[in-house]
């Protein structure tokens, strides 16, 4: 079933046995909202993770921030430099850039007032910023791809992919983190199992998830959509 925040509270209180009211609970439930998003996404590496921006390049400059309007980026998975000057994603011609190290850069690309050229190497100068080598010659359009972590879960963000598409799993991961709220993690607790049992359950439906979001992305048995076949092989080509 699709949830939305209220279900999904509603859901959350019934399973822990507490009001949904209860003033101790509401504190507890952005934490438990962060932690199961934060783990669900990281490990599942969905495709609703994923953005394309583009920024334009100052000549001579070779630092680059990253833009920010989709979104904060998490992993950078690919950068191009649109030419010809102007052109955008859309007539643009890519030339991808070769992810390295600053220590390469400033090595073979020392001054970026004077070896400047279209750019063929990129390297992370910090988790919002890019250095270019060599550094650009004119206002080139560059084009970013890489991961965010979507807008979280709450009452003014009612839906999300993972309380449309898996809410399952994002219920099994809020309460691993609700059975710490509840102190279940110890043997001498109440319910000694219970984080246990969640922790195993998410990692069950983290499976069957993962395969799907596999082959959504053409990376299942063979590189095909296909559901992975215990049966047939050798796997397709």
């Amino acid at each position: 079933m699709t949830l939305t925040y209220d279900t999904y509270v509603s859901q959350i209180s019934n399973l822990m046995v507490i009001g949904s009211t209860d003033a101790n609970f509401l504190t507890m439930l952005p934490g438990m909202i962060d932690y199961a998003e934060g783990r669900s996404y990281r490990e599942l590496d969905l495709l609703t993770t994923r953005i394309t921006t583009t920024t334009t390049l100052s000549s001579g400059n070779r630092n680059v921030t990253l833009p920010t309007s989709a979104g904060t980026y998490r992993v950078i998975e690919n950068v191009s430099v649109l030419t010809t000057v102007g052109q955008g994603s859309s007539n643009g011609t890519r030339s991808p850039l070769i992810m390295t190290s600053r220590d390469f850069i400033d090595n073979v690309y020392p001054s970026g007032q004077s070896n400047t050229s279209v750019p063929l190497f990129c390297a992370m100068n910090a988790n919002t910023a890019l250095i270019l080598g060599p550094s650009p010659d004119a206002g080139y359009t560059a084009e970013i791809v890489g991961t965010i972590q979507p807008t979280a879960l709450s009452s003014a963000n009612t839906t999300t992919f993972l309380t449309t598409m898996l809410p399952d799993l994002f219920v099994a991961a809020s309460m691993v983190f609700g059975s710490g709220y509840q102190r279940d993690f110890g043997s001498q607790s109440d319910n000694p199992a219970q984080s246990g049992s969640w922790e195993s359950q998410y990692k069950a439906l983290f499976q069957s998830a993962d395969v799907e979001n596999l082959r959504m992305k053409y990376q299942s048995g063979g590189w095909t959509h296909a559901q992975p076949s215990q049966i047939a092989t050798p796997q397709r080509a």
